[in-house]
C-alpha cells in the first residue's frame, strides 16, 4: 500500500456473486470516511485519469473503489488514446455485458460498505454504468456524465437522487437524444455545458471550464446526498 498526504491507495482483488474475480483501485482517506463512492471508468479502463478521479474524491474524504470491468475480457486492460488505444477501447466496451457490471459494482460497494451511504459516479460508458445500475442496485446518489446509453433506458430510472452531465457538442450524444430525456421529465437534474465528449477527461475533449463546472455540482451533489 502506498501513503499519500491524506490518503491511502491499493490494488485489491474483489469477487462478484457469480465467481468472477477482478482488480479494483482503492483509495481512502486517512481520517474516517464521509461516505463510499464507486468511480465507473470511462472507455479507456482505470488508468492515470479515472485513479486522479479517485484521488479527487479521497481528498474530499470518500472511500472509493474503480473496479475493472474489462477484466472478464482482458486483465488489466489500460488503453491510450491513439488509433490502436480507441479501436480496443470500442471492442472491449462492446463485449461489456450490463448484468455483469451491475454484479462488479456490487461487489465494489462491498469493498467500501464500511464507510456508510454509497453513492457512483461514471464517465463516459461509466455514465451509462452509473444510471444502469443505481436503477438495480441500492446506491444513495448517483452522478453520470455523458453516458450515450442512457436515453434508451428511461423507462427504469435510477431510484436514488441523481445528476446528469452532458456537452452540447458531443459527437456522440445528439442533442435531440438530451432532450428526449429532458422531456421525460424525470426526477434527475440535467446539466449542459458548452464542451464536447469527455470534457473531464484527458483527451482531446477536455474543457476546464466545464470539468470545473460539473465537479463543483458533483461534490455539492454528493455532500448533499451522502453525508452522515
Amino acid at each position: 500500500m502506498i501513503a499519500g498526504p491524506n490518503y491511502s491507495q491499493s490494488v485489491i482483488s474483489i469477487t462478484a456473486s457469480d465467481g468472477h474475480v477482478l482488480d479494483a483501485y482503492l483509495i481512502e482517506p486517512d481520517t474516517k470516511p464521509v461516505a463510499g463512492l464507486i468511480v465507473c471508468q470511462d472507455a479507456f479502463g482505470v488508468g492515470d485519469y479515472i485513479k486522479d478521479v479517485c484521488v479527487h474524491y479521497a481528498r474530499l474524504g470518500y472511500k472509493v473503489a474503480a473496479p475493472s470491468f474489462y477484466d472478464r475480457q482482458q486483465k488489466g486492460a489500460i488503453l491510450d488514446h491513439s488509433p490502436a488505444g480507441l479501436e480496443s477501447a470500442r471492442a472491449l466496451r462492446k463485449g461489456l455485458l450490463w448484468d455483469h457490471v451491475v454484479l462488479d459494482v456490487a461487489a465494489a460497494m462491498t469493498a467500501v460498505s464500511d464507510a456508510g451511504r454509497t453513492g457512483i459516479l461514471g464517465f463516459c460508458v461509466g455514465g451509462s454504468m452509473a444510471w444502469y445500475c443505481a436503477s438495480r442496485l441500492r446506491i444513495d446518489a448517483a452522478s453520470c456524465y455523458y453516458g450515450k446509453d442512457i436515453v434508451g433506458w428511461l423507462g427504469r430510472p435510477p431510484e436514488c437522487p441523481t445528476e446528469l452531465h452532458f456537452g452540447t457538442f458531443d459527437h456522440l450524444i445528439p442533442q435531440s437524444d438530451v432532450d428526449v430525456i429532458r422531456a421525460a421529465q424525470l426526477q434527475v437534474a440535467l446539466y449542459t455545458y458548452e464542451a464536447g465528449h469527455g470534457f473531464d477527461g484527458r483527451g482531446r475533449g477536455h474543457d476546464d471550464i466545464a470539468a470545473k463546472a460539473a465537479r463543483d455540482r458533483t461534490k455539492a451533489f454528493f455532500e448533499m446526498h451522502l453525508s452522515q
